[in-house]
């Protein structure tokens, strides 16, 4: 039989840890075997649970004043308490999927996640759940699928971007011929026309030979007009001459 300081020792541990959990388990069993008991031990630790034995009257001292003070009236008969300070649907799991396998040892009580108080139907709802580990990889999947689908697109804008300059460069030396022999042409079709413009100007002395005669022709008429004047100034002269010796006759007669 255990001494006064030894069940102080072991209420208090039990208060300091429950104190700390977020989650906790009652159950009790009949019929167990070490085995069975070794095994349930072993599953809960896996889950990162702690598991104990309690007699009813110290379990309801240690969690007074905690979430699972609610609990209380489950501590009746044979209770065996599993707690964890980490994720509660791992330790969910672990009680829902014992207490479905070993039916016939164990029962669950009750339990309180996260400070509410649960039934075995909601025991079973909440290990049917993912656990945060789960969750976290599928939230990292999630967020990594839809990094790369963005780097994917944004990657696929210069990569498009580059596919077309390059096409337009390949197109580029057979569409640009043309234009370069069109513009090469005009060169070509100026040539003549500078000769043409030029072959008027070598010919110009000649038009301006063709053209002396009829200056010269034009000018013939202005001469004939200045001499017409003398002779008609000759022939008055002549005739003044003759009247005058008419005169004379006429006076010597």
């Amino acid at each position: 039989m255990k001494s006064r300081e030894t069940k102080q020792k072991d209420l208090t541990a039990l208060t300091d840890s429950l104190r700390d959990s977020k989650s906790a388990m009652i159950v009790s069993f009949t019929k167990l075997t070490v085995n069975k008991d070794q095994e349930f031990r072993n599953s809960l630790r896996e889950a990162g649970a702690k598991y104990q034995v309690v007699k009813n009257t110290l379990a309801r001292i240690a969690v007074k004043g905690t979430d699972f003070e609610q609990a209380s009236d489950a501590f009746k008969g044979v209770t065996a308490i599993a707690w964890t300070d980490s994720d509660p649907v791992i330790l969910s799991k672990a009680v829902s999927k014992f207490m479905k396998d070993n039916a016939d040892i164990y029962t669950f009580k009750s339990g309180v996640v996260d400070g509410k108080l649960i039934d075995i139907t909601q025991l079973t709802t909440i290990a049917n759940l993912p656990s945060k580990e789960e969750l976290i990889s599928k939230l990292l999947w999630v967020i990594n699928s839809s990094a790369q689908g963005l780097v994917t697109v944004i990657n696929a804008v210069p990569r498009d971007l580059a596919v077309v300059i390059k096409q337009i460069g390949d197109k580029a030396p057979a569409g640009d011929a043309p234009a370069v022999e069109a513009k090469a042409e005009p060169p070509a079709a100026e040539v003549p026309a500078v000769e043409a413009e030029a072959a008027p100007v070598e010919e110009a002395p000649v038009a301006e030979v063709e053209a002396a005669p009829e200056a010269a022709a034009e000018e013939a008429p202005a001469a004939e007009i200045e001499a017409a004047p003398a002779a008609e100034v000759a022939s008055e002269e002549v005739s003044e001459e003759a009247t005058e010796e008419a005169r004379a006759e006429e006076k010597a007669e």
